[in-house]
């Protein structure tokens, strides 16, 4: 009779089963086997030093109150390339703005699209019997001369537009004469006609529809004129829908003129 061995009773005798990897004889896990935890991945603390970042300079500037954007006005014409903070408290509180300087008789006229605003006094009551309210802005006349430039760098404004180049026109003094000539006398001479357009052209910068640049180098000759956008609330396209009609008496005036020599108001 053949002897049989128990492997599970008898180890001594037989192969044993080997037991699992990592495990005891009965199967068991063993402990040390168990994965370890991993060490949690260090966080960088960017939230507070970011945060003074975001602060813009802006907001720690003090905001604007009606003092100073009515004084700006009543002064001259505000733009927003020159002052664009000034410009947001105005966009911000001209509903204010409008209320306190109607009580002088003036209105706001705030044109968003091309960047500028000014005061304007309201007309008088069309009753000649009522009493004028006092007027704040003075109106100051233009002679002849003036105003055929103005309607000149007008239309020169509505033809730039059109072509849909820069925003901004600049002309040469070169430039300016050029378009005056048309409206000369034929004989007047060049040196003194170079005189006068350069005398109406300061004219208009004390007034705010043209702005002297600098020059870009020394050996500029003459400096550069940009004709400021506030000219189209002045002269409005009705008034230059007449403006061929209008030229036929400028071009008289001028001859008159001419004839009594040409002196200029």
């Amino acid at each position: 009779m053949m002897e049989t061995t128990n492997p599970m009773t008898d180890p001594m005798t037989g192969p044993a089963a080997s037991p699992a990897p990592n495990t005891d004889l009965f199967g068991v896990p063993d402990m040390a086997a168990l994965p370890k935890p991993k060490p949690p991945k260090p966080v960088l603390e960017t939230a507070s030093k970011s945060a003074p970042e975001a602060v813009t300079p802006d907001a720690a500037k003090p905001g604007y109150d009606l003092t100073a954007l009515v004084i700006p006005l009543l002064k001259s014409v505000l733009y927003r390339d020159d002052d664009p903070a000034l410009w947001a408290a105005l966009l911000a509180l001209q509903a204010r703005v409008r209320d306190h300087v109607a009580v002088l008789a003036l209105d706001l006229v705030l044109d968003e699209s091309e960047g500028y605003a000014f005061l304007k006094a309201r007309p008088d009551p069309e009753d000649e019997a009522a009493p004028k309210p006092p007027r704040l802005v003075a109106r100051r006349p233009l002679s002849f001369h003036l105003s055929l430039l103005l309607a000149l760098l007008r239309k020169k404004l509505v033809e730039f537009d059109a072509s849909g180049g820069d925003t901004r026109l600049v002309l040469s003094l070169e430039a300016v004469v050029e378009l005056v000539r048309v409206f000369s006398p034929v004989s007047s001479n060049e040196a003194r006609l170079m005189d006068q357009v350069q005398t109406q052209l300061n004219k208009l910068i004390e007034l705010g529809f043209v702005r002297k640049l600098k020059a870009v180098s020394t050996r500029a000759a003459s400096p550069d004129y940009e004709v400021q956008r506030i000219l189209k609330a002045f002269v409005d396209a009705q008034w230059l829908a007449d403006f061929d009609a209008r030229l036929a008496s400028y071009q008289a005036h001028l001859a008159n003129s001419a004839a009594d020599g040409g002196q200029d108001d």
